[in-house]
């Protein structure tokens, strides 16, 4: 089995002093990546990415996912060579076709959002590109449908499923069942991930508003996508997902940095 890695997706830079504050604070928690949504607010990922890489270490920096049809393959495989070449290897890249509501985002930049056949047809086309570099970060592919499941199982060093907020632990079998059939050969390389939304019960007006449903109701359905507020108790659920499907890459949004935190060292005390 893999060892555990996790990290922190952060979707918030107010200026660059918070978010070079929020960086290093992510390093000395004890994170193995802090990774940066696209766009972080209204900012570019790759400019904030490069000020995180200029004040910690040791900590891998990744997007998480940059939206694939807002972006020039060339220039792209520029930004991301860049990246890796100048953190001496700590950049991976993330890709995805878009998130709902990606549409309105593409009309602001004044380009079309095409449909989802022709988004996974086009991101195809930009990891073939990038994949002709021969210094190149690893590749992280956000997919949860089996087209992008389909991608992602010939293509991706990691694999971050993409599950619906209410998504039980039989539905997530399923979905991890079939992408181990997909990867075949292959699935021993492929790295298995997936993104937590929240840790414990208490509501979150912010969650509510994104995923339509808040964590109360999350948490009571048995949602893979929350995690007990007891560390404990979500470190042996976490172990037993690694045991019965191989996930071993965990990450979740800044808000849940701290109490999170306590939950990857239990994991890691219990042999993770």
């Amino acid at each position: 089995m893999k060892p555990f890695r996790f990290g922190i997706v952060a979707g918030f830079a107010p200026d660059l002093t918070a978010w070079t504050s929020q960086a290093k604070r992510v390093e000395d928690l004890g994170y193995d990546t802090l990774l940066a949504t696209d766009p972080v607010g209204t900012a570019d990922p790759f400019v904030l990415l490069g000020a995180a890489a200029a004040v910690t270490r040791d900590l891998r920096l990744g997007t998480f996912v940059l939206a694939d049809p807002f972006r020039d393959a060339r220039a792209l495989g520029w930004q991301a060579q860049t990246l890796h070449r100048q953190t001496g290897g700590r950049f991976e890249l993330g890709l995805g076709v878009g998130r709902p509501g990606a549409a309105a985002h593409a009309e602001s930049l004044g380009r079309e959002f095409p449909s989802p056949g022709e988004r996974v047809t086009r991101m195809a086309e930009t990891i073939a590109y990038l994949k002709r570099t021969a210094d190149r970060p690893p590749l992280v592919v956000a997919g949860g449908g089996p087209k992008m499941l389909a991608l992602a199982a010939q293509e991706a060093d990691t694999v971050t499923f993409t599950w619906a907020p209410k998504t039980t632990e039989g539905a997530a079998e399923s979905i991890v069942d079939r992408f181990r059939t997909l990867a075949g050969a292959r699935l021993p390389d492929i790295e298995l991930g997936l993104n937590l939304m929240a840790v414990g019960d208490e509501p979150s007006p912010g969650i509510a508003r994104w995923a339509g449903v808040d964590v109360p109701e999350l948490a009571a359905a048995g949602a893979v996508t929350v995690l007990p507020a007891d560390p404990d108790r979500a470190a042996e659920r976490l172990l037993r997902w690694r045991e019965r499907w191989g996930i071993t890459y965990v990450t979740i949004n800044s808000g849940y940095a701290e109490p999170f935190a306590a939950i990857a060292g239990k994991v890691r005390t219990a042999g993770g």
